[in-house]
């Protein structure tokens, strides 16, 4: 487990801004229990700084995962967020849509969220905008990138793509084998 250097940072607060804004400030700087970013093979932890100094008892060999995995790096040093990124991301998200039940089965099977199965999406959201998705109930399934502005979604046609699908909780099922 080290820190990340400059560049990891500066991927991971771009990719993480993307979604949740200025209530990233929120993740760092926590009064009630301080948290860091910490990097251990290719994958980024947000972990509590208390846990971080445990664990640095164990060997870097036997080490799993320690705290929140948010995500990973690439062989191209490209940082993708994973699904299990969804709690923080659904605490502080800036963008939310909300998916009718008729829509909520095709998302978590990795699909396109189309115009008609949209239910409410957050005022003002731009175009290429992080999106936390949730559902009607307000159960969050997953993120996105929006492919229109809210505007835009108005005029389009119901088959027409509102947000690109990112990561869904059906993940946890599909990709059991590499999410950690």
């Amino acid at each position: 487990m080290r820190p990340l250097t400059e560049d990891e940072s500066k991927a991971v607060f771009t990719k993480l801004a993307n979604y949740i804004g200025k209530n990233l400030v929120h993740l760092i700087d926590r009064p009630d229990d301080p948290h860091c970013f910490r990097v251990h093979r290719d994958r980024v932890f947000y972990v509590s700084e208390k846990i971080m100094k445990l664990s640095i008892s164990v060997s870097r060999d036997h080490l799993v995962s320690v705290g929140t995995c948010l995500g990973k790096f690439s062989k191209t040093a490209k940082f993708k967020l994973h699904i299990t990124a969804l709690d923080i991301l659904a605490q502080y998200a800036k963008y939310k849509v909300w998916v009718k039940p008729n829509g909520e089965m095709p998302f978590l099977y990795g699909n396109h969220i189309a115009k008609a199965h949209l239910g409410r999406i957050t005022e003002d959201t731009p175009e290429h905008q992080g999106v936390v998705v949730y559902s009607m109930s307000d159960v969050p399934l997953g993120f996105g990138v929006t492919a229109r502005s809210t505007i835009d979604t108005r005029k389009l046609d119901p088959t027409g793509i509102i947000v690109f699908h990112q990561a869904d909780v059906g993940e946890y099922l599909r990709d059991e084998d590499t999410l950690i």
